[in-house]
């Protein structure tokens, strides 16, 4: 995905980043949107999820005229599109958004490696190897006797009397490191993200309406790390039950989960902004198609959104390692304990039963309604673009529940299951991509766009 964007980076970076350079007129709007949208399409066709819906996008990349692309030098200047409703984000000319969006995408593709890191930690019971934590960080141990005085700490922990009894030290090394790796990939992406915003904003790119987005979104990555705690520590208490396992507490890793979604999501959007102010188009009618898309992707997203986080409860429960059969739950469809804890409602996040049922429930629902998402819209007159995610989509929501029951009727290997969690996120990346796409455009754009875009007379 994040090479698919800077593709359209590299292939557009004379006629979307030289938009300062020319003057105002209908007819280099048309152009400056016919380029980018070519090579957006360009990019989303090298996903090899798209399946034959991308056949359609070479055709109609092969039918432009390559010179078109090539002599375009001149666009509408910023500041008057800025008169009609486009408001960029970044201030300081193109090589600044270009810098930006760089930044921005890289930083989003590092939270996605550490949620990935996480499921692989939490796969390998890692989680619960550092027995403190400190706000400033500290160094592993490096000798022998420091080695010895961590791993006492965790022979007094619950997990190691309940499950890890016996465990020697160079097994104890092994999840002590995969944890510590964990907090410090997090430090780094703190200090990853800070840098280079201060020199933005030094240097005057960063403008009031993106300094407050990513503001917060640097206030709710700092935060990350005391939720990280806070849901560790309820794993370091003794369970209510001398038969249970000590676990995370569920509610505290979907919290956690969340929110780490939550700053991939706003990362990858605010660097779609930047790079992307306007979404393809070449014609009203195909407008007013993405238009009636859009009415489906909304709920579709939320779908998958929740999908997603229904996965962290089944995480937290350990309920993959319950029912590890399929498409039923054992010998029946249903089980008979769903509904066993009072009150009702703490069946859906603490019950093992309730929650691999909702979570079955809910893939098979994102599955349908990305199907008929497919269904309903492949015959409107949309953007090529669209199309493309919209089959991209299709794809991955079939891997991604066929890497769902792979992992069930394999009882969760840590392979499995990561990339189980990474379906998950690119999923969602995706969705997030087509939503952008959709995005109504600027009313300068608008006006200088015919009825039907000219591709569809050749």
């Amino acid at each position: 995905m994040f090479r698919a964007v800077g593709s359209v980076l590299k292939r557009n970076k004379e006629a979307f980043y030289g938009i300062a350079r020319g003057s105002t007129t209908s007819s280099s709007h048309r152009v400056f949107t016919s380029q980018i949208t070519a090579s957006t399409v360009s990019s989303a066709s090298s996903s090899p999820l798209a399946g034959n819906s991308l056949y359609g996008l070479r055709s109609l990349l092969k039918g432009q005229n390559a010179s078109l692309f090539r002599n375009v030098s001149t666009v509408a200047a910023i500041s008057s599109e800025s008169k009609e409703g486009l408001k960029l984000l970044v201030s300081g000319g193109p090589q600044a958004r270009k810098w930006v969006g760089m930044w921005l995408f890289g930083s989003a593709a590092w939270v996605f490696s550490m949620v990935v890191l996480g499921g692989v930690t939490r796969l390998t019971r890692s989680g619960l190897s550092m027995t403190d934590w400190k706000f400033t960080g500290e160094f592993p141990p490096l000798s022998d006797e420091a080695w010895a005085k961590e791993f006492e700490k965790y022979k007094q922990s619950p997990e190691y009397k309940r499950v890890n009894k016996g465990m020697n030290l160079e097994d104890f090394k092994f999840i002590y490191w995969m944890e510590y790796a964990h907090r410090m990939w997090g430090r780094g992406l703190g200090i990853m993200f800070a840098l280079p915003f201060s020199y933005f904003l030094r240097k005057g790119y960063i403008t009031l309406r993106l300094g407050v987005k990513l503001s917060g979104l640097f206030a709710l990555g700092a935060g990350q790390g005391f939720i990280g705690w806070w849901m560790v520590k309820s794993g370091l208490e003794e369970p209510p039950s001398e038969y249970s396992q000590p676990r995370v507490s569920p509610y505290r890793l979907a919290a956690h989960l969340t929110s780490a979604f939550a700053i991939y999501c706003g990362l990858f959007w605010t660097a779609l902004s930047v790079v992307m102010p306007e979404p393809p188009a070449e014609s009203l009618a195909w407008v007013r198609g993405a238009a009636k898309v859009k009415r489906l992707a909304l709920p579709v997203s939320l779908i998958v959104g929740i999908t997603a986080i229904s996965g962290a409860f089944v995480a937290g429960n350990d309920a993959g390692r319950a029912f590890n059969t399929f498409p039923k739950m054992g010998d029946t469809w249903i089980p008979d304990n769903i509904f066993e804890m009072k009150p009702l409602i703490r069946n859906f996040f603490e019950n093992t039963a309730t929650v691999q049922l909702d979570h079955r429930l809910l893939a098979t629902t994102t599955l349908i309604a990305i199907g008929t998402m497919w269904w309903f819209t492949r015959r409107l007159d949309i953007h090529p673009a669209v199309k493309a995610l919209i089959g991209s989509t299709v794809g991955m929501t079939a891997v991604q529940v066929t890497l769902g029951v792979s992992t069930l009727l394999s009882y969760v290997p840590v392979s499995l299951g990561s990339a189980h969690q990474a379906g998950a996120l690119t999923l969602l990346t995706l969705m997030l991509l087509l939503n952008h796409t959709l995005r109504k455009p600027s009313p300068s754009l608008l006006k200088s766009l015919p009825q039907i875009a000219k591709s569809n007379f050749s």
